[in-house]
């Protein structure tokens, strides 16, 4: 594991390209920090967010998990490139010749992949505990370790999306048309999703139990949105006389099904790359 992963590392950093991308990610990754020095100032209405409790224990793990979530396209972008590189600078050819079996290439892009995400996670878990005890009311320990689920939910929806990209990559050859069918296959799912919820089961909760195994749908529904979690939208909601029915938990099934798809995807490259003329 460590040869392969050694190869595809090297491959990476060489690559301009996705060498500037892989740092950009994490540089932004970091900006999440300044969301605490946001201040927002009309007339008397004075608006901070770290003072609305979202750097709370065990709130942080929620709400950076899910924000850090958004940025993982700067990475599906190196994850494409580095197998349309592959075709593109003939080095899937050359590795083979030198000896490496096509299940060793495939597993070297899956191991590329777990490696992101799970430094990705670490990343965001130091960040948080920074964040979280430069802000949070709350630093008892049995409360800053709670719900730490939205890490491991984290951990697997990159993997998963990365999966799918790279599954993309093999197929597509080129990362501008993989990035593209990206996009394409999250507005073919909304499409599908609205036609279920609003023409074929309306008022029912049906659709929703389809488009669960929906693959970008699955790694969505890991980690719901966490805004209306905090008291200060409760507080508004209730006020209005809304309710608030919401299941913000991260579910196992969910992560079943995520993973369900990873093993799916993985297996699809390596049947694609195996039946190949290279």
């Amino acid at each position: 594991m460590k040869r392969l992963l050694a190869i595809e590392l090297q491959k990476i950093w060489k690559n301009r390209a996705s060498r500037i991308l892989t740092i950009t990610y994490f540089v932004i990754l970091s900006f999440i920090a300044l969301i605490a020095s946001i201040n927002i100032t009309i007339g008397s209405f004075q608006l901070h967010f770290a003072e609305m409790g979202i750097f709370n224990f065990p709130f942080i793990w929620h709400f950076n998990t899910y924000i850090a979530a958004i940025l993982k396209f700067f990475l599906a972008i190196v994850i494409v490139s580095m197998m349309a590189n592959e075709y593109s600078y003939g080095t899937l050819k050359q590795n083979l010749i030198d000896g490496m079996s096509k299940q060793e290439f495939v597993l070297s892009k899956f191991f590329t992949v777990v490696l992101f995400a799970l430094t990705s996670t670490v990343f965001v878990f130091i960040m948080s505990l920074i964040l979280g005890y430069s802000f949070s009311s709350y630093t008892e320990l049995s409360i800053v370790f709670s719900d730490m689920e939205y890490l491991l939910a984290y951990f697997v929806k990159l993997v998963g999306f990365f999966s799918f990209c790279l599954f993309l990559g093999v197929l597509v050859k080129r990362s501008a048309f993989a990035i593209g069918f990206l996009f394409v296959w999250n507005i073919i799912e909304g499409i599908a999703n609205g036609i279920l919820t609003f023409k074929i089961f309306p008022k029912t909760d049906t659709a929703a139990q389809i488009t669960q195994f929906f693959p970008l749908e699955s790694m969505s529904n890991l980690i719901v949105e966490p805004f209306t979690k905090l008291s200060i939208i409760r507080n508004i909601k209730t006020t209005i006389g809304a309710s608030n029915i919401k299941d913000y938990n991260v579910h196992f099934t969910t992560i079943l099904i995520v993973l369900l798809w990873t093993t799916i995807f993985i297996f699809s490259s390596y049947k694609i790359i195996q039946k190949r003329d290279l």
